[in-house]
């Protein structure tokens, strides 16, 4: 996999979704989404988690600061791989789901298994761990023993999370903050025509005008690509 430091953070660098499947096959690592925030974030122990996984490009930003560095590099959206990963590996890995609430979790399986009927998921639970749960859900892992792991919380708590239960389970395992509130039509996505556009970010701001703090933070980006400070 070829990839690039970028502040810091390694990301690597992906010609299409086909080839970033057929890389992860076999990996027992952590699948971490790289956008603009992500990778301006200053926190040593996320840096450190995403430097000896996988980070992949899923904003445009990060797609940018790739081609910049002479990479040939496409966006890959967490909220749509997932799902690229299941059909193409439902017949022979078996599957752990955990975040959001319980009523999105279940919604969640329910609908998986009716888009994928031979898909083999050994266990799920909401993204709300309290006292004990997270020693009762390293448990369950351990003898359910799941190849893949889907852990849908907020960045970096997931990332965080996935880091602890790696220590005492070995799989392959990717965040995918609100992907499951997306995928049951609890919240939407940008129509295609900003996703191709690269305006996502746009559109989540146009919902959601609260999120300017966080999209400012593009703006910051894209100045630092622009004068070679990444």
């Amino acid at each position: 996999m070829k990839n690039s430091i970028v502040n810091h953070y390694k990301i690597h660098a992906f010609k299409d979704r086909d080839q970033f499947l057929d890389q992860i096959k076999d990996e027992h690592k952590i699948l971490v989404a790289m956008n603009a925030e992500k990778i301006l974030k200053d926190d040593e122990r996320l840096r450190e988690i995403v430097n000896r996984n996988i980070g992949y490009p899923d904003g445009i930003g990060a797609v940018m600061a790739l081609r910049k560095k002479g990479l040939d590099a496409v966006k890959i959206p967490g909220a749509e791989f997932w799902l690229d990963i299941i059909g193409r590996y439902k017949d022979e890995k078996s599957f752990y789901l955990i975040g959001s609430s319980q009523e999105v979790i279940e919604r969640t399986v329910d609908k998986l298994q009716e888009q994928f009927p031979d898909i083999n998921i050994v266990g799920y639970r909401d993204g709300f761990l309290k006292d004990d749960d997270k020693e009762i859900l390293k448990k369950a892992l351990i003898t359910l023993k799941p190849d893949i792991v889907f852990v849908a919380q907020g960045s970096p708590r997931q990332e965080f999370l996935m880091d602890e239960l790696m220590g005492v389970h070995s799989a392959l395992y990717m965040g995918l903050g609100g992907s499951f509130d997306v995928y049951c039509g609890f919240k939407k996505r940008a129509p295609k025509l900003f996703i191709n556009l690269g305006l996502e970010w746009f559109y989540r701001l146009l919902k959601e005008p609260t999120r300017i703090g966080r999209q400012m933070v593009l703006g910051k980006f894209l100045a630092l690509l622009f004068f070679g400070k990444l």
